[in-house]
This record gives structure tokens, sequence and C-alpha cells, in this order.
């Protein structure tokens, strides 16, 4: 009988998340309108150039086949074009970038450059950009907060301190949710960014804005940070490749207020780029001295010698149930390692991922950072106070912000519980891939919602935070597209310390299934 009434139970949440979600797209798709998609002229020189990898151009750079100012200029070019329909930029382009390609050019065509230099600058005259939150010396650095819209940063965070060093040149700040707590990115400065595929749904969040530039080559890659799927969200949502690296494995210095000495946090920055190829060259730049070697990251990957594990749902009840597209993606990567490796991809149970928001809704409550206080600049905000302002129409905030500040004094998750279902799913999965083994697991349940979608329905991130509280590396890899036009994507999971074989297994993907697909039309 308890058996029956499980059953009943489950099927009824499954229709009525399908119910839900149904509605929603009807209303929200009304409310929007017809699909719109980014336009472009035809200039072919310009795309020949933007729709490169960043290995590449810095290739072509050094050996003189391209100008660094050519490039830049072109980078900067489609930002102009591009900056109304997706709404992505928060600072920048920054014109500045001209005259350091520039000088760039000069130095190479005159060989001022030593051996030693150029090997240390791998990214020389290529252009980049990181989220408004990370830290760039001069420019604005506002969080999406009114409070801090003339806020500047006095120097560099230490990714992009390294990702200078390496020769690159930063042309823009994209935009983020406030202080990065949304799926989705939208605040009171700019309004909302939106998605290239579809400028009516998401982009995800919170480095929304760094993934839509990415994906419509207004840029030759990003660095995003990622505490709760903050890189992967967007990347899934926009198409593009985004890796979350191994706990302390990257300096977050200057990444939204951090010193980079945290000792319990689940906030880690890494690499957004359109081809897996970028994601090893960034990463190895990023990576912190020390943990580079205890990393083995030049060790070779033999793809058929890994063991290969997959998770169906995460049986969290407040997610969707998976569709039968997303489901299609898994059986498509099931069936090419498969082909590749002559076994089958093993189906793995976890215990303990049916907690999957609760527990990261408690490790949030860990992290040295206090809600309330980012959002108000350093002052203390409260929820009700700033919801009734709200409907008033007098606060400086989006819903979605005192929806986050309404859900931190919500009754907390039980500690001991929490910690103990944490530690054995984090002893089970180390066991289980040991240092040879990749698990796959959904990105989400669905691909890109309409925009405001996530305030009646977000616990789908849970696919993706769920690897924030157990602080393993994942890689973000897209799929091809959906009968809507929108991108598909899996995620690719290993032990820490393993990021080389995220990183090799979403390389063998992206050949095996063609990556990042153009989001734009071009029309002569």
């Amino acid at each position: 009988m308890a058996e029956k009434e499980a059953t009943f139970l489950a099927s009824f949440l499954i229709f009525l998340h399908l119910l839900i979600d149904h509605v929603l797209e009807f209303i929200l798709g009304w409310y929007l309108g017809p699909k719109r998609q980014c336009i472009l002229s035809q200039d072919k020189d310009q795309e020949s150039i933007v729709s490169k990898s960043a290995v590449e151009l810095a290739q072509l750079v050094r050996k003189r086949k391209l100008k660094s100012y050519d490039v830049v200029k072109a980078y900067l070019g489609r930002m102009e074009i591009l900056k109304q329909q997706i709404n992505a930029i928060m600072d920048g382009p920054f014109p500045e970038a001209l005259e350091e390609a520039t000088e760039i050019d000069r130095k190479l065509d005159n060989n001022e450059y030593s051996e030693s230099e150029l090997k240390s600058k791998p990214f020389l005259g290529v252009p980049f950009t990181t989220k408004d939150s990370t830290a760039v010396a001069g420019k604005l650095q506002t969080l999406g907060l009114i409070s801090r819209k003339n806020a500047k940063a006095e120097e560099d965070a230490e990714c992009v301190r390294l990702m200078k060093e390496s020769g690159a040149i930063i042309i823009a700040t994209s935009n983020v949710p406030e202080v990065n707590m949304w799926c989705e990115t939208r605040n009171n400065l700019i309004g909302q960014t939106n998605n290239p595929y579809d400028l009516r749904r998401s982009a995800g969040g919170s480095s929304g804005g760094e993934a839509a530039l990415i994906s419509s080559c207004c840029t030759a890659f990003g660095l995003g940070t990622d505490i709760g799927g903050s890189i992967r969200i967007p990347a899934f949502k926009c198409g593009i490749f985004g890796h979350k690296p191994t706990k302390f494995a990257v300096d977050t210095r200057g990444c939204t207020f951090r010193t980079g000495k945290e000792e319990q946090t689940m906030v880690v920055a890494g690499p957004m780029a359109r081809y897996s190829r970028d994601l090893m060259p960034i990463f190895k730049i990023l990576l912190r001295p020390e943990v580079k070697e205890k990393m083995q990251i030049e060790k070779p990957v033999d793809l058929k010698k890994l063991r290969y594990f997959y998770i169906p749902c995460n049986r969290v009840w407040q997610c969707n149930p998976i569709n039968n597209e997303t489901q299609m993606v898994m059986h498509k990567v099931r069936r090419h390692f498969q082909n590749l490796t002559g076994n089958e991809v093993q189906l793995l149970k976890l215990p303990g991922t049916e907690y999957s928001h609760k527990l990261w809704r408690y490790w949030m409550t860990q992290e040295p950072a206090e809600f309330s206080k980012l959002l108000g600049n350093g002052i203390e905000v409260h929820p009700f106070a700033e919801l009734l302002k709200k409907l008033v129409g007098k606060s400086d905030f989006t819903m979605a912000a005192i929806y986050g500040l309404i859900n931190s004094i919500l009754p907390p998750e039980k500690e001991e519980k929490m910690r103990e279902i944490t530690s054995k799913l984090k002893r089970t999965l180390k066991e289980i891939l040991g240092d040879d083994g990749v698990l796959f697991y959904h990105s989400s349940p669905r691909t890109a919602p309409f925009h405001y979608y996530p305030l009646a329905k977000f616990v789908d991130i849970s696919y993706f935070s769920i690897f924030n509280v157990l602080h393993t590396p994942v890689t973000q890899v897209p799929m091809g597209l959906d009968a809507n036009g929108m991108p598909t994507g899996i995620q690719v999971v290993s032990n820490e310390m393993n990021d080389r074989l995220c990183i090799a297994v979403a390389e063998e993907l992206e050949r095996g299934f063609g990556g990042w697909i153009p989001p734009y039309n071009i029309k002569n």
C-alpha cells in the first residue's frame, strides 16, 4: 500500500511540475512576444576574426598573420552592434584597449619581446572580459547595486592580474545580478541580460553577462566565478564551455571582496569560452603555483582507460522532471563513450542527492560574507521593509534580491544532518570515481526558460549547486540545440584535483557533437 501511495505521489508531482511549467511558458511567452534572435549585418572580415578560438587568435597575432589592433577592434565593433540587443556590458568597451593592442603590435613588429617574455605571455594581444563583481583596476565594480553605481576597483583581482600578465587585453566588464546572488542576470542599474539565442529568455546567472558576450562573439573568452552554478548555469543556457575548478585551485582575491584566504567557501573562479581547447591554457594561467604540480595538470589523459558513470536525476522533488530532449542528451553521451571504450557507462546510485538544495542552502550560511550586508553595501538590508518598498515602487533592489533576503531568514537546515549527508556524499563519490572516474550529470531538467521564470521555479539550480557543496571540479559542455533552438548541455564531473579529466572529456564531446553553435543570424 505504501509503495502505491509513493508511486501516486511521484506521478502527481511530475504532473504538477509539467502543468506549472506549461502555464508559465504560455503566460511568459505571450507577455514577451515572438522569438527574437541576435541579428547582425554581414561583415565577413569581422566574423572571421571574432569567431576564432582564443588560442588560435594568440597564434595568429604572434605569427603576425593578424594584428592585435584588428582583433581588438573587431571585438569592440561586435560589442557596439550587439550592446542593446543582449545588454550584457556593465562597463566598456574600453577604448584604451586599442592603444594597448597598438603597442603590442609595435613590439612584435620590432622583435622587442624576448623568448622568455613570449613564453610567459601565451595570450599576447587577445581580448578578454570578466564579470563586474571581479575587480578590474580603475573600472566600475558595482555588483549590480545602485548604491555602488560609481564605485571603481582600486586594483585587479588576482585572476585578472594573471590574465593581463599572460598578455591578454581586458576590453569590458559584464553584467551581474545583485551581488551575484541569482540564477538570472538582472539588476536595477542597467536591467536584464538577454540570451543571444532568444532575447526573451534567461542568460543565466550570475556570470550571465559574461556568457552572453562570449556566445555572441563579443569577446574571445571570459572569467567567471561560481558559488552555486554561476559559471555553469550561464554557460549551459548560452551554449558555451565553462569550468568550475577544484576548491582553492584558483586564487579568488578580488572576486566580490574575497581575500583569497578564506578557509571555508564554495566560491571558485574559472574560465569560460566558446571552445574547449581554450579552457586548459587559460586554467593553467589561473592555477595557484603550488596546486599546479599536485594536480598533475600536464599528465596526458587516455580517455579509453577512464571509467564513466552517470546519474539520471537528482530526485529533488522541487525540481522539474528531466524532459525527453534532456534525457536524449545523456543517452547520446553514454552511447558515444561506450563506442569509444567498449564499456558501458555505469549507472551510479548516490544516496543524498535528494538533499541537494537543502545542502547548498545550509552551506551558504557558512560563507564568510552576509548577503543582507553585501546587498546594502555594508549596511544590513531588512527583507520585509524592502518588500513593502518594492510594492510601492521605492526599492533599489530587484524582486530576486528581496526573495533572497526573505529566504535567508527562513528556518535554517539542521546542521548536524546536513554535515553528515555532505560527508557521506563526498566520501562515496571519492571512493567510486577515484583518480580515473568521470561522472556525467544533467545540467538542468530543461533548457533556458523565459525571463522571470526562476522567480516561480528556481530549485533546478540544484543540478549545479551540489558540486559546489562537494567542491569537485566540473566542466559544462554544450551539446547542440533543442526544438526551440536553445542550447542543451551536460556536466562532466571528477574527483578533486582531477580537473584535467573533466576538460579532456569536454574536448572529446566537442569533437563528437560540435560544441558551440553561433546564436545569431547574419543578414546581407
